[in-house]
């Protein structure tokens, strides 16, 4: 049972079957009350309309036995002030109800025999009443009555009516409740059945619904179990053309395998070309210290020294990589760029800096000290390597942007590899030794770092010929 309601089929059957079950309980509820009602209304109408017909025949003085007491078989009674009953239906044999059970006449009392009541009864009449009167208030009650044999339920209607000569007269008539209760009854019937019939075709309906809804799901579900299964990253799930909220999953499920076959690739990428790179340096090394350990006078030292300041260069830049990959959020410090070109610049060869920002602080971007320092140290390494003589860092602000120039005098970066520059282990200049040539990383480096504090990193033409690379961060 469990594992049947684990299926969003299931509830959703479920569900829509119970929704539609207690609407309609509740309809079928309010349709039987209201029938009920105006049955029983029609009822305690047509009752107060025969008790009016007799009462009317009173007012006008028509003797007892003359009365239509026995219309349409339906019960009678006139009852005096006394409550003794005056006149009544010949085939009445049982009545409920009324207050009167009797069901024969008894002779009316004289009106002398009322006693010395003082005038009391006329608080307990009702309203008052003219002769030949017939009150305005009509009592309603249920009861039941046997007339010839027939015994049945009824809904009563007293009405009192004033006479001149018989004192003040009340008239019982009942109209009956077989037609309210035959209704009703069938109306029962008709939803007892019917409702479990609807049930199940919404039921039906719903699960059938429900299945082609889900469809496109369950072929998701079933490919990404393949791409699990087979860690095949280039494969897609299917996507329906319903343009509704499963074919938007579907899409949103591409972009995500997308995004994620394009990081696994670039993490293998960065794992083999890190393996080659680490390579070099530590063979070189070891090939010295292998040397130096058979042959002591033949020790290079600054080779050694060089290649381990290397190897430590590289490890440094691929734990750099590593953390920015991994979503490291650069501090939230105020950082003057022109402070910072100016103590990058300090001691290189050949670089000058050119601050175009006015006051001290004008250029002041917030981030990580470190991290932009290396963008900095990269970009003057990159231009110092293919520099002719000079290398000019330009500090300025650009509205709303910090914007620092790099630019040299070289020969510039063709056009069709201004962005391949940045990615990583790409060097332009494949006939370079690696010593002089670096392991690539510097550019990728300081691109990441710069998307990473919400700017940009583009290289365009130098005005000296050569490249010139901007980097541009919102100002503070």
């Amino acid at each position: 049972m469990s594992r049947l309601l684990g299926s969003v089929r299931a509830r959703a059957t479920l569900g829509a079957t119970l929704v539609v079950a207690v609407a309609l309980v509740a309809a079928g509820t309010a349709v039987l009350l209201s029938l009920r009602s105006n049955l029983l209304g029609e009822a305690g109408t047509q009752a107060e309309r025969s008790a009016r017909e007799v009462a009317t025949e009173l007012a006008v003085g028509t003797p007892y036995a003359d009365l239509s007491l026995d219309v349409d078989d339906r019960p009678v009674q006139v009852v005096d002030e006394d409550g003794t009953l005056v006149a009544a239906g010949e085939d009445l044999e049982r009545i409920t109800g009324t207050g009167v059970d009797a069901v024969k006449p008894q002779p009316a009392a004289s009106p002398g025999d009322a006693g010395d009541d003082d005038g009391d009864d006329d608080e307990d009449a009702g309203e008052p009443l003219e002769p030949g009167e017939i009150g305005e208030r009509t009592t309603i009650s249920d009861g039941s009555a046997t007339i010839d044999g027939d015994a049945e339920d009824y809904r009563f209607a007293a009405v009192p009516v004033e006479t001149e000569d018989r004192g003040r007269l009340t008239v019982y008539a009942g109209a009956p409740l077989s037609a309210e209760h035959g209704a009703v009854n069938t109306a029962l019937t008709v939803m007892l059945i019917g409702f479990p019939v609807l049930l199940a075709v919404v039921g039906w309906v719903t699960w059938l619904v429900t299945r082609r809804a889900l469809r496109p799901v369950e072929g998701i579900r079933r490919e990404m179990a393949a791409i699990t299964a087979s860690e095949d990253l280039a494969r897609r799930v299917p996507v329906p053309g319903t343009h509704d909220e499963v074919a938007r999953l579907a899409s949103t499920t591409n972009e995500t395998l997308a995004a994620l076959e394009a990081s696994v690739e670039r993490q293998r990428r960065f794992v083999a070309d890190a393996s080659h790179e680490l390579r070099s340096p530590i063979a070189s090394l070891r090939t010295q210290l292998e040397v130096a350990a058979a042959h002591p006078e033949l020790l290079d030292l600054d080779g050694a020294v060089e290649d381990t300041v290397r190897l430590q260069r590289l490890a440094a830049d691929l734990l750099l990589l590593a953390r920015l990959d991994a979503g490291e959020r650069p501090a939230d410090a105020r950082v003057d760029l022109a402070v910072l070109a100016r103590e990058e610049a300090a001691g290189r060869a050949g670089v000058s800096v050119r601050e175009e920002g006015g006051e001290t602080g004008a250029v002041t971007v917030a981030g990580s000290r470190g991290q932009l320092g290396r963008v900095l140290a990269n970009l003057l390494d990159n231009a110092q390597r293919h520099a002719r003589s000079a290398v000019v860092v330009s500090v300025r602000r650009d509205g709303g942007l910090a914007v620092v120039g790099v630019a040299d005098d070289g020969d510039g970066v063709p056009e069709a590899d201004r962005e391949r520059i940045f990615e990583r282990f790409v060097r332009l200049d494949d006939a370079r030794s690696r010593d002089d040539g670096g392991a690539g990383l510097g550019l990728a480096i300081a691109r990441d770092v710069a998307v990473r504090h919400g700017g940009t990193l583009t290289v365009h033409g130098g005005p000296a010929g050569g490249a010139l690379f901007e980097l541009r961060l919102p100002a503070a």
